[in-house]
């Protein structure tokens, strides 16, 4: 690969996806809001995220498009802000497949971001890509709208690959420090009933599926990019006790959540969904995940020295 693409490439996973890929290309063109500059091989070039403007260009004789543009969900369910959650992915995902279409020689793939949370809320059931059910809501129509837009192009030289992505758990962003924080502070209790599932990736795990996925060219559709084994709520948080050596955690009933949430403008959906999704695409295909269990995450993402 010489050159890959990155839409709305500046937060989290956008600097995780980088960081990794930026010895491994030639060159990196990072879509932002924010501000055009050059930093090494990483070229980043102004967009709004919903019209075609100059950066269309760069997209001719490019590898690989990752497209994780939208808006936060850590946020309040209001209507503006559902709006924003809703057409900022529509929009983004649009106005790309309109400058695919316009290239002579086009990304050979193009990967999408999606989300687990389009599976419904199950505590049993796990939830894979073929049998999976989709669930109901406002999350879940995100979802669909989303993926309804991505696949509604077809290009016939750009490969398609909507990324059913769960929680990517990482030093440098994300849910980790947050989680982190709160039981370093003695709430790391369970939230609700404990009962609700948790699928979660490492960062390295989560980047290392995406290069495979470009390089499998098999590989195309939707596909969920998870750990093998979801754990309950409970779990997750009784092992990060046990990793930050923490005896105590407050736990955090359904009411208090509500209430915590409206304080800090999210939603408690965020954290009561349960999430029972499992990679059975990527593991079928033979991708071999370094991170097989909380645990070992945790171990990792707690050792300051790792």
């Amino acid at each position: 690969m010489k050159k890959i693409i990155i839409a709305g490439g500046s937060g989290f996973l956008g600097q995780v996806l980088t960081n990794y890929f930026q010895d491994k290309v030639e060159k990196i063109v990072i879509f932002s809001r924010s501000e055009e500059k050059l930093v090494g091989n990483v070229h980043y070039l102004l967009w709004d995220g919903k019209t075609l403007g100059d950066w269309t260009s760069s997209l001719n004789n490019s590898d690989v498009l990752i497209n994780l543009a939208g808006k936060s969900v850590d946020c309040r369910y209001h209507q503006k802000n559902k709006d924003l959650i809703m057409s900022s992915r529509i929009d983004a995902t649009r106005v790309l497949g309109q400058a695919i279409e316009m290239c002579t020689n086009p990304p050979k793939v193009w990967l999408n971001s999606s989300t687990a949370t389009i599976y419904r809320h199950s505590l049993v059931k796990e939830m894979d890509e073929t049998t999976g059910e989709i669930g109901k809501g406002f999350s879940v129509n995100v979802a669909t709208n989303w993926e309804r837009e991505f696949f509604g192009f077809s290009l016939r030289n750009t490969r398609q690959v909507a990324l059913r992505t769960s929680i990517v758990l990482g030093k440098g962003g994300g849910a980790f420090p947050a989680l982190l924080n709160l039981t370093k502070m003695g709430f790391g209790g369970k939230q609700g009933d404990g009962k609700q599932m948790v699928s979660w990736i490492h960062e390295e795990d989560f980047v290392s599926a995406v290069n495979y996925i470009i390089q499998q060219e098999q590989i195309d559709g939707v596909i969920n990019v998870v750990a093998p084994k979801p754990v309950t709520n409970e779990k997750f948080m009784q092992l990060l006790r046990k990793e930050t050596g923490v005896s105590f955690g407050l736990p955090m009933s359904k009411t208090l959540l509500k209430i915590g949430a409206t304080v800090i403008r999210t939603e408690p959906e965020l954290i009561l969904k349960s999430r029972n999704v499992i990679p059975k695409r990527l593991e079928e295909s033979g991708f071999q995940f370094n991170y097989m269990s909380v645990k070992e995450t945790l171990e990792n993402l707690t050792n300051s020295k790792s």
